[in-house]
């Protein structure tokens, strides 16, 4: 196994490690963002210093989709935004990390977010502020193809287009999937590229498990003078084969039977499982 694919398994076992150490977590939906969060941070998409959170010229990454923070948090450790120790401090009196991220208390996030529909709406509003200071920051917003149901996402998406914002991106983690089934029973929505096309948005997709497709999407040639969007295509609860494609992981923690093929899948160890538990 090579280095980026150790790294990638690692931040999925540590995405379940955090969850047990908080005895919550949305796995699934964070298990299908790995590769887009690893190629932002770790790959070099996003211009930023983790010794510097704050700085001003950095590009701003907002995870609109609250809900798949614990890929966000284990990116972050991984990146050097704290110590990896922190992770088992998950939904824990006192801690950081909440069940969604929260722009005033941990150095990385950009937004407070949770509330569906919001992010991308927080995006325009910052990729507006570096346009005024005459900044080239760019700004990226993650939003969830169940997300997209909400009438916000579409009132940012015609006003990105109105300023001509091409300093935002939004990286559209299609896995086809939300809390209750599948987005295409839901709403009957199939197609988005038509439909970020049709309000005037440059669309390209990649494959949202292939990190180099990212990176090579992300950073290459846009058209000038419109908004962009990268359409994922990711499978919910990647790297779990139970977790993979099934509607009912949206939000649950596995029973014994389950947690033994999750630990074998991932490679945790009993003693990894008891000490994640047991931090303080």
């Amino acid at each position: 196994m090579d280095n980026e694919a150790t790294a990638l398994k690692k931040i999925r076992k540590n995405i379940f490690l955090t969850a047990c150490a908080g005895g919550v977590g949305h796995l699934a939906s964070a298990f299908s963002i790995v590769e887009i969060i690893y190629a932002l941070y770790i790959k070099g998409v996003l211009c930023h210093d983790s010794k510097n959170p704050t700085w001003e010229g950095r590009d701003r990454f907002i995870l609109s989709k609250g809900h798949g923070c614990l890929a966000l948090y284990n990116v972050l450790s991984l990146g050097g935004y704290f110590e990896e120790d922190e992770l088992w401090t998950f939904c824990r009196p006192g801690s950081r990390m909440g069940g969604e991220p929260n722009v005033l208390e941990l150095p990385g996030v950009e937004a407070s977010t949770g509330s569906l529909g919001h992010g991308l709406s927080i995006g325009v509003g910052m990729a507006l502020a570096a346009r005024a200071d005459n900044m080239d920051n760019k700004i990226y917003v993650l939003v969830g193809d169940g997300e997209c149901q909400e009438g916000s996402i579409w009132e940012a998406v015609m006003a990105g287009m109105a300023f001509g914002l091409d300093n935002l991106y939004v990286i559209l983690d299609e896995n086809k999937l939300q809390k209750m089934g599948f987005v295409s029973d839901i709403m009957r929505i199939n197609c988005w590229e038509e439909r970020f096309k049709a309000f005037g948005w440059q669309v390209k997709k990649a494959n949202g498990h292939n990190v180099a497709d990212i990176y090579k999407q992300l950073t290459g040639e846009w058209t000038a003078g419109v908004p962009r969007v990268l359409i994922a295509q990711t499978t919910k609860g990647k790297g779990v084969s139970i977790m993979e494609n099934a509607p009912g992981w949206h939000w649950k923690m596995p029973n014994k039977r389950e947690l033994k093929i999750v630990m074998q899948e991932l490679g945790i160890t009993e003693e990894e499982l008891e000490k994640c538990k047991r931090h303080i």
